[in-house]
């Protein structure tokens, strides 16, 4: 096979390589998208938020995926014990989108693939790297094998790796190293709801605390499907014996909630497990190349963060790479790496407060301070830098402080 030649080779076609993609076709910039799987397949990583919906609209892919009339997620619900905290996007600090989606990532990855191809960008499924090789310029040879194990070359100026847990480039550079966050694991499926409740309770995203540190999400799909998964220390998701199906089965008999709603319902597949899911890489970007999504950094599903950081560090690649093939200087260091990681740290607070307690003291304290909730929903949003907003410029002292208040309101209570 002859080699190929374009500006840009996109590793992977989930929501951050086709966001990626569908810029720089926009703005003139030639690029190739190699994708292993064949679409539609199953991942997981199935509630947007907010923010993501202003980069689909940017790059022209919002349209398609209004279309498919997938299931409107406006806010969020925690549950704790017998107290309710529900979080409204239209009732937040920042201004922005006020609902985004809960989908099934199988269609919802398809559409946008479908779409790119559309436009007119070159996508090929099945087509998996084996190697890149990088020279003192940047410029990189990708040896890429297709179904029939045939290999080729795509020559590039530069690569986006949004190849998510396929973590492409960070296995071939040597790019990865250990999260900082506690070592979790998650366990999944998929129901058909036949017991599904009328109205709005059965179209709610929820996050059900069952223990401190374990909870059960809940997201409701307009198919008719809902996705359910606990989420816990490694050694809690080990504890239980049996089959993946074994396991879940006596994990819903902690749920007060919805044991009742699901304990009845088929799994559509075995439950999956993911061990110490929370990724981390050594950098961002190098000579050549940017990392997004999944293949850079992975927090934690708790606050539904993942796609909306694949689709924003995907688009502020392109960007950035767009900027420097028309000859302006970029400072890939403050203007990628600094501005992802503002972000990325905010909702790492998010996750680590989350799995101390002192977030869910918030939550779930009684009664709500109407401010805080508007400026901590602006976060559960995805507008993680926003920094007129409180609750992101002082994310790591601020979640600290109005939990030791709690704590000290407590004690005088009592």
């Amino acid at each position: 096979m002859n080699d190929i030649v374009v500006d840009v080779l996109i590793i992977g076609a989930g929501p951050s390589g086709c966001v990626a993609s569908a810029y720089l076709k926009n703005n003139g910039i030639s690029s190739k998208v190699v994708e292993k799987s064949k679409f539609p397949r199953f991942v997981i990583g199935e509630s947007l938020l907010p923010r993501c919906m202003d980069h689909f609209e940017e790059t022209g892919l919002l349209d398609c995926l209004m279309e498919q009339k997938f299931e409107i997620k406006a806010g969020a619900r925690f549950l704790k014990n017998d107290i309710v905290c529900n979080f409204d996007f239209g009732k937040k600090h920042t201004p922005g989108w006020n609902y985004t989606w809960q989908v099934p990532r199988a269609d919802f990855d398809n559409t946008l693939a479908k779409e790119i191809v559309k436009k007119g960008v070159d996508v090929s499924f099945g087509h998996e790297v084996t190697n890149v090789q990088f020279d003192e310029n940047g410029h990189s040879i990708t040896t890429i094998k297709n179904e029939e194990g045939e290999e080729y070359n795509i020559k590039a100026k530069f690569i986006i790796d949004s190849s998510g847990y396929g973590r492409v480039l960070p296995r071939l550079l040597d790019l990865e190293k250990s999260s900082t966050l506690n070592p979790n694991s998650a366990i999944y499926t998929h129901i058909k709801e036949t017991e599904r409740p009328e109205g709005v309770e059965g179209t709610l995203i929820t996050f059900d605390v069952v223990k401190d540190e374990v909870w059960l999400w809940v997201i409701p799909f307009s198919n008719g499907n809902t996705s359910i998964g606990f989420v816990g220390p490694t050694e809690f998701i080990e504890s239980f014996e049996g089959t993946n199906a074994e396991k879940m089965r006596e994990m819903l008999k902690i749920s007060d909630y919805y044991y009742d709603r699901l304990k009845n319902q088929e799994f559509l597949f075995e439950p999956h497990i993911i061990k110490n899911y929370s990724k981390a890489v050594k950098q961002l970007y190098g000579k050549g190349y940017a990392l997004t999504g999944n293949s850079a950094e992975f927090l934690d599903p708790v606050f539904s963060s993942g796609v909306t950081f694949a689709t924003e560090s995907g688009l502020k690649a392109a960007k950035l790479i767009t900027k420097e093939l028309q000859g302006e200087k970029v400072d890939w260091e403050q203007d990628y790496t600094g501005y992802i990681m503002k972000g990325v740290d905010v909702f790492r607070t998010y996750v680590s407060e989350w799995y101390t307690g002192n977030l869910q003291k918030i939550f779930f304290h009684r009664p709500e301070n109407p401010v805080i909730k508007e400026q901590i929903c602006a976060v559960l949003a995805g507008y993680v830098w926003d920094e007129t907003n409180p609750f992101v410029k002082n994310h790591n002292r601020l979640v600290k402080t109005v939990a030791k208040v709690i704590d000290m309101e407590n004690e005088m209570a009592n």
